[in-house]
């Protein structure tokens, strides 16, 4: 890959021929406009415009995925709609290694042309410019490891529900029983931040006191996210309230904050940042726009966070197994040589979804967050981490989940309620 070009790949469907659109695709991301204007000489587009690199044809449509395309001039009747695979690339010198204008060039206004009846952002190769630039996470899976002191197995965790509502005195009794119960890590909700009725310094005050007091008894220290998803200035005041009452993770909106946010944080974060990826729905769901997590994925990781959600099997959400899969298999894929994010399992979990997710992610390298299968437990939180831990041992080991449920209790609990 040339080091001073980004290249950026595509699916893209329209009514015009591939070879047309793709030019178009350049040129607007580039030096081209609707109409030659004089100061577009040879020698600027040859320096600065973007180049089509490779086109594969893809199958022919009878129908527009999205609305607003205009058809070629001319066309008469029935129009078909064209899907490729498109590669461009960018000349680097064009914004230099900046995670917002890198958005602006393969993600800008391409989506708005009319050309264009689908068009998505496949995946991205970035030169090392950009690893100068951003050192990407700070902790990653090993550093977060060490932080926990958990090890040779998935991090098991949960998120603080009700989601939203709970003042600090009741938030406190649900995170001593889950402390005591010798989970790894508790996750805020998405939804709750620094709210009125129960402001973070509240909240972490609260949480804090009672993760440390169970510290005491049982010699191990729990991993909390706090959401400190807020305006830029407002984010560093927040990372130090959690830092200085003892907290080891942060939490943060990535699409809330944005990239560059997320980047700011990272400069000064002295513990893991836990990145949500709240509102990536409408940004993916439509298979023939938006982004594809690969691509997504990369920008995340350079911008510092540590952890990152992926959904998870057979989750309350629209994603397939198969794209989870990938997603998780691509924060693990180290970047620029090094590098990786530790993937967060959620949704509609228990101890049963982790042969599963073993046998098709192949990896231990996940935070796997179950909430009912944990505290929803016939046996209470307690048997609810030990049966999620036990689903995982049965899972490397290789032996079905009702014969290791024969000598493990909490295991058979588990099967029996959440199995059917």
């Amino acid at each position: 890959m040339s080091q001073d070009r980004v290249f950026a790949t595509y699916h893209i469907e329209t009514p015009y021929d591939l070879e047309y659109a793709a030019k178009v695709m350049a040129g607007e991301q580039s030096t081209g406009t609707f109409i030659a204007v004089p100061g577009e000489t040879e020698e600027l587009k040859d320096k600065f415009s973007a180049k089509v690199v490779s086109i594969e044809e893809l199958e022919v449509v009878s129908t527009p995925t999205l609305p607003g395309s205009k058809p070629p001039k001319g066309s008469n009747g029935s129009i078909s709609y064209h899907r490729g695979k498109v590669v461009l690339s960018f000349p680097l010198h064009n914004f230099g290694p900046s995670i917002p204008n890198l958005l602006a060039t393969v993600a800008g206004n391409l989506y708005e042309l009319r050309e264009f009846s689908g068009l998505r952002l496949m995946d991205l190769e970035l030169p090392h410019a950009f690893m100068e630039k951003y050192p990407g996470p700070k902790f990653g899976i090993e550093g977060t490891r060490k932080l926990a002191n958990v090890y040779n197995r998935p991090f098991i965790g949960t998120i603080v529900k009700p989601s939203i509502g709970l003042t600090p005195d009741e938030l406190r009794v649900v995170v001593r029983d889950l402390a005591l119960a010798g989970i790894d890590f508790i996750k805020d909700d998405e939804l709750n931040a620094n709210p009125p009725y129960a402001p973070l310094k509240n909240r972490v005050k609260a949480v804090m006191e009672e993760i440390e007091r169970a510290a005491d008894k049982t010699g191990k220290k729990v991993m909390y996210a706090f959401n400190i998803t807020d305006d830029i200035d407002q984010l560093e005041r927040n990372h130090e309230t959690v830092v200085k009452a003892g907290g080891t993770c942060v939490m943060v909106g990535i699409n809330s904050v944005g990239l560059a946010g997320v980047a700011h944080l990272r400069k000064y974060s002295e513990v893991p940042i836990h990145g949500h990826r709240n509102q990536w729905g409408a940004m993916t769901r439509c298979p023939q726009l938006g982004m594809e997590f690969t691509a997504y994925q990369k920008m995340c990781r350079l911008a510092g966070v540590d952890h990152l959600h992926c959904n998870a099997l057979d989750s309350k959400f629209y994603e397939s197994n198969e794209s989870v899969v990938k997603s998780v298999k691509d924060c693990i894929t180290p970047m620029f040589g090094g590098y990786t994010v530790m993937p967060v399992l959620s949704s509609g979990q228990w101890a049963g979804t982790a042969p599963d997710s073993y046998s098709s992610m192949e990896t231990i390298d996940v935070m796997h967050l179950a909430g009912g299968g944990i505290i929803g437990h016939p046996g209470g939180s307690e048997a609810g981490v030990k049966s999620m831990i036990q689903g995982w041992e049965a899972a490397v080991s290789g032996v079905s989940l009702q014969e290791y449920a024969e000598t493990h209790f909490e295991l058979a609990q588990a099967i029996e309620k959440f199995g059917k």
